[in-house]
């Protein structure tokens, strides 16, 4: 996790964060944009989870609904990450209140209610996965209506709901270590939703009409349960690990899709045996 600074706690507690005048202000105006661009694309990075998993439970839905959840899943991210910004005093204190003391097995953590909700998190998305995983590999394709009737839309919504609260505290917290202005922390977190929104419908086409890359998908899912799991006890991981894994993957995995195309081996997934909602 990122580590908050001082200054920046400072800055809340004092209420310059909330200032517009160093918004704009000369001698501001610079910093500002180099905080936005760097925010911005580090949120799009930070956010490829997000729109991995609100594509693999979109899925689950009949197709005229599944544009529709896709949509209202990142809508709500934005509404969540704003509405943790605005109440940034708070998010800042379930960082920092302590619930009790980890000192075991190497790590010495003081385990917050902050990471408590990461925790919590991370186990929904590794039981989320590993449901996933097994629908996928022992499902049978020909129960694919049936299957996706159990998922009802205000179902799917209220699980991408779920996990968009556990990936906006992450990403209130980054934001509150990079920019020292919260109107361009806001400001930042729309325009990178805005971007995977508009990405979004071709990754979960692509997803869902590969199944190897489905498979992939929810693997990484899996891996970033883990992750959150092991950070919110004290074991600092680089998610730059896991994405340089992924992406490595991801390149293979596109090589080959493109030479099973070239042979004519690469057919559409048409029947993708999906779990039953929870």
């Amino acid at each position: 996790m990122w580590t908050l600074a001082a200054d920046t706690a400072a800055a809340v507690g004092g209420g310059s964060i909330w200032d517009i005048s160093r918004l704009i202000a000369p001698e501001h105006l610079g910093p500002n944009l180099v905080a936005l661009l760097t925010l911005t694309l580090l949120e799009v990075v930070l956010g490829i989870d997000n729109i991995v998993f609100i594509a693999i439970l979109a899925g689950k839905l009949p197709k005229e609904q599944q544009d529709k959840a896709r949509k209202t899943g990142l809508m709500l991210a934005v509404v969540t990450r704003v509405g943790l910004l605005l109440l940034i005093s708070f998010v800042l204190q379930l960082a920092q209140k302590k619930m009790f003391t980890i000192d075991m097995l190497g790590l010495q953590h003081d385990y917050t209610w902050k990471d408590l909700i990461i925790t919590v998190g991370g186990l929904f998305l590794i039981f989320k996965a590993v449901h996933e995983i097994h629908a996928y590999v022992e499902g049978d394709p020909s129960k694919e209506v049936k299957n996706s009737k159990g998922a009802t839309f205000n179902a799917v919504i209220a699980q991408i709901l779920v996990v968009d609260l556990v990936f906006s505290i992450d990403s209130v917290i980054t934001a509150v270590g990079m920019a020292q202005n919260i109107y361009v922390m806001i400001l930042a977190v729309m325009i990178s939703v805005g971007v995977m929104l508009a990405a979004s419908g071709a990754i979960s086409r692509f997803i869902h009409r590969h199944p190897t890359m489905k498979m992939l998908a929810l693997s990484f899912l899996l891996m970033i349960g883990v992750l959150l799991i092991a950070e919110s006890f004290g074991a600092h991981i680089s998610k730059g690990y896991l994405y340089f894994a992924m992406a490595f993957s991801l390149l293979v995995e596109v090589m080959n899709i493109r030479s099973r195309k070239k042979k004519g081996l690469d057919k559409p997934n048409v029947n993708v045996p999906v779990a039953d909602s929870v």
